[in-house]
């Protein structure tokens, strides 16, 4: 699940000379995915989203409900509802936890998972302050996604994962991602692509309305949102396990 990644960063003018090769371009690439998105300040004004809407497990024929709640800077909770079942996953920024559908007790995700969840809770400080974040990238592109030309950056968090992002040139919209990531079903890592589209209006930014997601090669998840809330109250303990 993935929640519909964010990025940015502004240079010093001071420092514009003394810039490494190639880190110009990526600032630039960042600063127009900030104003794709609407803007440094619109960005800052948002401090919880939430989203709902369907998903469907393609590979295992199940649909539902789904609801994400994302807390600035680093909280997040995901429920689905599958078959009357409510599955949870949620971060408070430092534990990662999940509940069992069947008796709906709460566990702390096992690490793997865990890593992956806490990567996915990071905001908007991924784009606005990278380095509070512990996010650095490095250009590789360019690739074409259908007829589009694409600036290709390889984001790299600091527990060693590393997401490759796809990035419109035009729009300096996020088009796709490829990672590595735990199947589900195998328990096995497995590429994974993730896609965005239906941008739309959500408060003062844009946003992915259908995130699709692809593991080797195999359509996984089709999700579906029709509602994008912006700056509902959301207290703390929302995002805790519950115990």
């Amino acid at each position: 699940m993935k929640k519909i990644p964010s990025l940015g960063l502004s240079l010093a003018l001071t420092a514009a000379l003394a810039v490494p090769a190639g880190a110009q371009e990526v600032q630039d690439i960042l600063a127009k995915m900030i104003e794709a998105q609407g803007g440094r300040k619109a960005l800052e004004s948002v401090l919880t989203t939430t989203a709902a809407g369907t998903v469907e497990l393609v590979r295992m024929g199940m649909s539902g409900g789904i609801t994400m709640s994302q807390k600035e800077p680093d909280k997040l909770r995901i429920d689905i509802e599958l078959m009357g079942l409510v599955i949870t996953q949620g971060c408070d920024g430092i534990q990662a936890w999940m509940t069992d559908p069947q008796t709906g007790a709460s566990q702390e995700m096992p690490e793997t998972l865990g890593r992956s969840m806490r990567r996915q809770a990071v905001g908007s400080e991924a784009l606005l302050a990278p380095e509070k974040a512990g996010i650095t990238y490095t250009i590789k592109g360019p690739e074409k996604v259908g007829d589009k030309d694409c600036h290709v950056l390889e984001q790299a968090f600091a527990d060693g994962a590393r997401v490759v992002l796809l990035i419109d040139a035009s729009s300096g919209l996020l088009l796709r991602s490829r990672a590595r990531s735990q199947d589900p079903v195998s328990g096995g890592d497995v590429d994974t692509e993730t896609i965005f589209e239906d941008y739309r209006r959500a408060g003062p930014t844009m946003a992915a309305h259908k995130v699709t997601v692809f593991q080797g090669g195999i359509e996984s998840m089709r999700m579906i949102f029709r509602r994008i809330e912006t700056n509902a109250p959301l207290d703390d303990a929302f995002f805790k396990m519950v115990r």
